[in-house]
């Protein structure tokens, strides 16, 4: 309940955070043997890792459980914001306000807070999601109103390795 309740607080620090490190770092938490996230922007952006790793773990374990063990996650940029999306069965274009509310779940072993939970954090940052659907069928989650980090947006991906290192 105490996690639950911090996750929705008003992120006050924000961190550079590099995207495609992180959405790899978080795959690596999942069970899952063969589902893949691919990163075709490379994009920094402010906020809560912490927060924004529970975020990512929610998202990508609802792809694996209702999408397969051998989906496919995309994570890309937008102009406001960023994307996760699955190549997986979607979201019924009637349920994509609703799966965000607690308690809602598709799943007889779900708890339905996982979306509640990533909303939340969403929140926090004041930022917005909206589910929608992928370019192939599958469920999409658009986040926007991120802030992103303009000085790691000109550097190369080399560059950007070797500061996370020195971090």
């Amino acid at each position: 309940t105490l996690t639950l309740a911090k996750q929705g607080e008003t992120v006050d620090e924000f961190e550079r955070v590099d995207i495609p490190a992180l959405a790899t770092d978080c795959l690596d938490v999942i069970e899952t043997a063969t589902a893949t996230v691919e990163c075709p922007d490379e994009f920094s952006i402010l906020a809560d890792p912490d927060r924004l790793a529970h975020v990512f773990e929610n998202l990508f374990r609802n792809s694996v459980e209702h999408g397969g063990a051998d989906v496919t996650v995309t994570l890309g940029r937008t102009d406001d914001g960023f994307y996760i999306a699955d190549d997986g069965a979607g979201i019924p274009a009637s349920d994509r306000e609703r799966v965000f509310d607690d308690g809602v779940t598709y799943d007889s072993d779900g708890t339905g807070y996982g979306l509640a939970i990533v909303r939340s954090i969403v929140e926090g940052h004041n930022w917005s999601i909206e589910a929608t659907a992928s370019e192939s069928g599958g469920a999409r989650f658009n986040i926007t109103n991120v802030s992103f980090d303009a000085a790691l947006q000109s550097t190369t991906r080399e560059e950007r390795h070797n500061r996370r290192d020195e971090d």
